[in-house]
């Protein structure tokens, strides 16, 4: 079931934050990151955050979050993770079916790690197409991804 989050409720922002934790720690490995800023995020910007979060919960346990910004002519995915125990089930795909449900934009962008594999599978298998490749300051080369509708 996707609920929207109310990460302004301290015990609600502690599980964001714990599938956060979970999910961004296999994506650094596989990123190869000696660095990676998401596992430094602190509970105060979630609680803090202007963003919409939207949790998948299976059986009474947070397994997933997605986090939207709504900008002016577009939709970020500013993140989609899913804890580790969840993988492969198919939970990354229906959040992503939820946010075009969800959000009438007509772009919605997301990024990711460009060794991220599976985020980029997942991606592309949604018709998102490579709109840029850059370098963050810490080394990581990062891709992004944008799916136009026609509404």
């Amino acid at each position: 079931m996707i609920e929207k989050l109310n990460q302004q409720d301290i015990s609600i922002s502690n599980k964001i934050r714990a599938v956060f934790q979970v999910s961004y720690a296999i994506e650094a490995k596989l990123l190869n990151a000696k660095e990676f800023p998401p596992l430094k995020r602190p509970l105060d910007s979630f609680v803090k955050s202007t963003n919409a979060f939207y949790g998948f919960w299976k059986h009474n346990e947070l397994a997933a979050v997605v986090e939207i910004k709504e900008e002016t002519n577009s939709t970020l995915i500013q993140s989609l993770v899913v804890n580790p125990n969840f993988f492969r089930q198919g939970i990354a795909r229906q959040l992503i079916d939820f946010v075009f449900e969800k959000f009438s934009s007509k772009i919605i962008n997301v990024e990711t790690g460009l060794d991220n594999e599976p985020a980029i599978k997942l991606y592309e298998s949604f018709g998102f197409k490579e709109t840029l490749q850059y370098d963050t300051d810490i080394g990581i080369r990062k891709i992004r991804f944008e799916k136009t509708f026609c509404n």
